[in-house]
């Protein structure tokens, strides 16, 4: 059996502690879902919203098995929440009468992926589960800007290769061992990372023409290409070390 899946070393309380903290992101996204009927404007918006909290939630109860999340994971659950909505609003598009809205959530979550990593510094409280978490929610939510420029601007499924090539990555990782190994750190990456976001949230404005969107994806994804082929490039050349 998995370590992960073996709760039998951990207390049943400190699972609860953290459990008790998951059913509150529960009732913040009822909250605010509440106040949003335009984004949350059937039964099915609030389906997937609640199926996708359920699930990220679920992972984070085998994954952390330590008691109280600790303030900085509690703002990343925060954002989560976030996430959560924003995947609800996809369904049927709801997310178009109220883009505006939809894209205020996505800010307002990209400014808590930095509040998140300084309260884990101040506090000392870092941890590889803390910087999954926030990873995996970086990632998603890129993935779901694209999919939302897909829908809106209808630029065609390459423009979801922007958020899926990460995926990619991983899962030609499970083939290519090489791939997973530890990269440099990089200001390069950093900055593509950066640009990405930028370019699908200004894409994504209702002030921007079709062309300039379909102009600053294509920007996003090429720079991306780039950053993407010179790490796999530098790890196969590290491959036998």
């Amino acid at each position: 059996m998995p370590h992960f899946l073996n709760i039998s070393s951990y207390s049943l309380p400190k699972r609860l502690y953290s459990a008790g903290e998951l059913l509150l992101g529960g009732l913040l996204l009822a909250l605010i879902g509440t106040v949003l009927p335009q984004l949350m404007a059937a039964s099915a918006n609030w389906w997937v919203t609640g199926l996708s909290y359920a699930f990220i939630a679920t992972l984070v109860l085998i994954y952390w098995p330590y008691g109280t999340l600790g303030w900085a994971n509690r703002v990343t659950l925060t954002r989560a929440v976030l996430v959560a909505l924003l995947i609800g609003a996809l369904v049927a598009n709801a997310f178009v009468a109220a883009i505006w809205q939809w894209l205020s959530i996505a800010v307002i979550a990209l400014m808590l992926d930095g509040i998140d990593g300084w309260i884990a510094r101040r506090t000392k409280s870092h941890s590889r589960f803390g910087a999954r978490f926030d990873m995996e929610l970086d990632a998603l939510l890129i993935l779901l800007l694209c999919v939302g420029l897909w829908r809106l601007e209808s630029l065609g499924l390459w423009v979801v290769l922007i958020g899926g090539m990460r995926y990619l990555f991983v899962a030609a990782s499970w083939q290519f061992t090489w791939l997973s190994r530890p990269l440099f750190e990089s200001f390069r990456r950093k900055a593509v990372c950066v640009w990405q976001v930028v370019a699908l949230l200004l894409a994504l404005t209702p002030l921007t023409s079709h062309l300039f969107a379909m102009l600053l994806a294509v920007s996003a994804l090429i720079s991306l290409t780039y950053s993407f082929g010179f790490d796999v490039w530098w790890l196969y050349r590290k491959r036998h070390h």
